[in-house]
């Protein structure tokens, strides 16, 4: 099936530095094992918060502006034209920070498996996403956020 981006609505995203925008492309053309979405990210703002997948491994092209790729090996410059690809393991951390003056376009681009589990150790929690991944389109059958040290015995006594 095919979209025009321009007939696809922004979804407002604002939690403090973390203010953005995205269109979820593939999911409006109909895409199931695919998932790909337009960012918008204003200067001087963050994408979600520090994160790697356990499941999905994701890419970044960058259409439009500069700015800062935090991954596990440190910061990396982000320009026009620069794609990225990120694991889905823990060297796939990753968020996109806007420290230019004008804002940053970019296209997300990941497979769609499911289950997932997604980490953010600087958050301590991790979230478990069941019947649909991360950026799913559908209802889930199962998720939530839990912090990282909570353990329970298997066995109760």
């Amino acid at each position: 099936m095919q979209v025009n981006q321009d007939d696809v609505e922004w979804t407002d995203y604002e939690h403090g530095e973390q203010t953005f925008r995205r269109k979820q492309l593939s999911a409006a053309a109909g895409a199931e094992d695919l998932g790909c979405s337009l960012y918008e990210l204003p200067a001087g703002n963050r994408s979600w918060p520090y994160h790697y997948h356990t499941a999905n491994e994701e890419a970044i092209f960058v259409l439009d502006g500069a700015g800062t790729l935090r991954t596990d090996d440190g910061e990396r410059d982000l320009r026009s034209g620069d794609f990225v690809t990120l694991a889905a393991d823990e060297g796939g951390g990753h968020q996109v920070v806007n420290d230019g003056e004008d804002p940053l376009r970019y296209l997300m681009v990941s497979t769609m498996i499911d289950p997932d589990v997604t980490i953010y150790p600087e958050m301590e929690k991790f979230g478990v996403f069941v019947g649909d991944a991360p950026g799913g389109r559908e209802g889930r059958s199962f998720h939530g956020y839990y912090d990282i040290d909570d353990e329970v015995e298997y066995w109760e006594e």
